[in-house]
């Protein structure tokens, strides 16, 4: 029930004072994370959680299948707001393990319009057609293709305007790209992000 929520969030917020007077005065004076994550919408990877972070540490932005369409406004301006104004160092493109976004791009099944925004998935199927052909394991398939995604959304984020002005202005900003496992709770860097003006690959 939402009356549960507000009492959780009673709970919470007492329970902060206790442990730091200072910690909601401190919180709002100031905003200025290191980190933007572009996550999926699954109510199951939420960004502090899985990291560890606190308030204030991370700059959001979640949409069905964390997708890059360089067409949306509101990525864009999350995207301008936290390079421009918030300078953050790093951000993060991160999908997870069985995301009901993929699977749904690739069932073959009419979801409504949900469809149009999928369809850079099944772009990026078609053009991995072969590796995707190799596995017998469905699951394994759209894991894979959750990884060459998350890949591809890097490099269609480090292609915006946005991101080569920041580089242009030697600004000290990486792309990441990360999948979430949701059977461990573990994440893993698919060394696929990039930095710097020229897009070179990461080494780490």
């Amino acid at each position: 029930m939402l009356s549960d929520l507000l009492e959780h969030n009673v709970r919470w917020a007492k329970g902060k004072v206790r442990e730091d007077p200072d910690y909601f005065h401190r919180l709002s004076a100031l905003q200025r994370p290191e980190y933007l994550w572009i996550g999926c919408s699954d109510s199951r990877v939420p960004a502090n959680v899985i990291t560890g972070l606190e308030p204030g540490e991370v700059f959001v932005h979640r949409n069905v299948a964390n997708l890059v369409h360089r067409g949306d406004l509101n990525l864009l301006s999350v995207l301008e707001f936290a390079v421009e104004t918030l300078e953050v160092k790093h951000i993060i493109v991160c999908g997870h393990y069985g995301c009901g976004g993929v699977r749904a791009a690739m069932d073959g099944h009419r979801h409504g319009i949900i469809d149009h925004w999928l369809q850079p998935i099944r772009d990026i199927a078609d053009s991995h057609d072969r590796e995707l052909a190799g596995s017998d394991d469905a699951d394994t398939r759209l894991n894979r293709l959750c990884e060459l995604s998350i890949a591809a959304q890097v490099e269609g984020l480090s292609r915006t305007p946005i991101i080569q002005s920041a580089w242009k202005q030697g600004r000290r900003l990486a792309i990441h790209g990360w999948v979430y496992g949701l059977n461990d709770g573990l994440i893993r860097d698919l060394e696929c992000g990039c930095a710097g003006g020229h897009g070179h690959r990461e080494s780490s």
